[in-house]
């Protein structure tokens, strides 16, 4: 790539319903995350953490009674409103945003600060849709809910710190999908986003399955936002993440994904951002799902086995 990767770490749990995803960027540098991008020939500057207050310091309740179900909400926004300029400023600066997280619904800053000054395509590798919204999510969690922040979906639609100004739904592509609840399930068929399940992944293969994502994200827009939710990989190679789900992606599945990611980014210059989420140390073995994180994440960036 020849470019500059600034690591930006957003540690927050806000979204999530168990504790220790915090504790995520510091598990994916401690992998050797630096290390391994200047090996696929990136220059790493890693610029810390957001300042983010425990949630043990704050009430998941005080969002104001017209958020509906969303836990935490005014600290997400937040969050995600720091993140955001964060990201924009980065990519001012010219140089390329690599938001480790946290739980996912830092995506929601990550994204909103990509799409500022560009169109923005997204691949989406998770085993969730993260369609619901304060009105449908049954757990509050907004880590259930990122994409239908970005896309304005239900009570997002009035919080401009959320709603991604130039995200569009055509341009959003879901790579191994596998657990999706039957509003989400109804979200997505109505759309216009594409989803591609563990199904498709199956019967095509991983490649093909994410060189038509891009296609797809790539289509009238400037630049792909990648979003990497470690719970996309079946839990026996990722073990550490907060929600697992058996039937995910294998070890070598997901390298072959995120390299076929780097070798369109080559010849058309396609990434315009990345997040990594959802990685628990506290669950973890060994650290194996922050290593994995790390791997995956060197493996956008060009590495390869020769």
């Amino acid at each position: 790539m020849g470019t500059t990767v600034r690591i930006i770490g957003a540690p927050m749990d806000y979204g999530a319903d168990r504790r220790g995803v915090d504790m995520g960027p510091s598990a994916i540098r401690y992998a050797g995350l630096a290390d391994r991008l200047e090996r696929a020939g990136v220059d790493p500057i890693d610029a810390g953490d957001l300042d983010i207050p425990r949630a043990e310091e704050r009430d998941p309740d005080a969002g104001g009674p017209n958020r509906g179900n969303a836990k935490f909400l005014r600290e997400v926004e937040d969050v995600c409103t720091r993140l955001s300029d964060r990201v924009a400023q980065t990519l001012a600066n010219g140089e390329f945003p690599l938001v480790v997280g946290g739980d996912h619904s830092v995506a929601i800053g990550s994204m909103h600060g990509a799409a500022r000054d560009a169109d923005l395509g997204a691949i989406w590798f998770d085993a969730h849709a993260d369609l619901n919204t304060p009105e449908t999510s049954p757990s509050g969690n907004v880590h259930g809910m990122p994409l239908a922040a970005t896309l304005g979906h239900g009570a997002f639609a009035e919080m401009e710190w959320a709603t991604a100004p130039r995200v569009r739904e055509e341009s959003i592509a879901y790579v191994g999908l596998r657990s999706i609840d039957e509003r989400e399930r109804e979200l997505v068929r109505e759309s216009e986003m594409t989803a591609f399940t563990m199904a498709d992944i199956d019967e095509r293969g991983m490649t093909a399955v994410v060189e038509d994502a891009l296609d797809v994200a790539t289509d009238g827009t400037d630049g792909v936002h990648v979003s990497l939710d470690l719970d996309w990989l079946d839990p026996k190679a990722a073990p550490g993440v907060g929600t697992p789900v058996r039937g995910g992606v294998t070890y070598r599945e997901a390298h072959a994904a995120l390299e076929t990611v780097s070798e369109r980014h080559d010849s058309e210059g396609v990434l315009r951002s990345m997040d990594v989420v959802e990685v628990n140390p506290i669950l973890d073995e060994g650290n194996e799902t922050a290593t994995l994180g790390a791997e995956l994440t060197a493996s956008a960036f060009g590495n390869r086995i020769l």
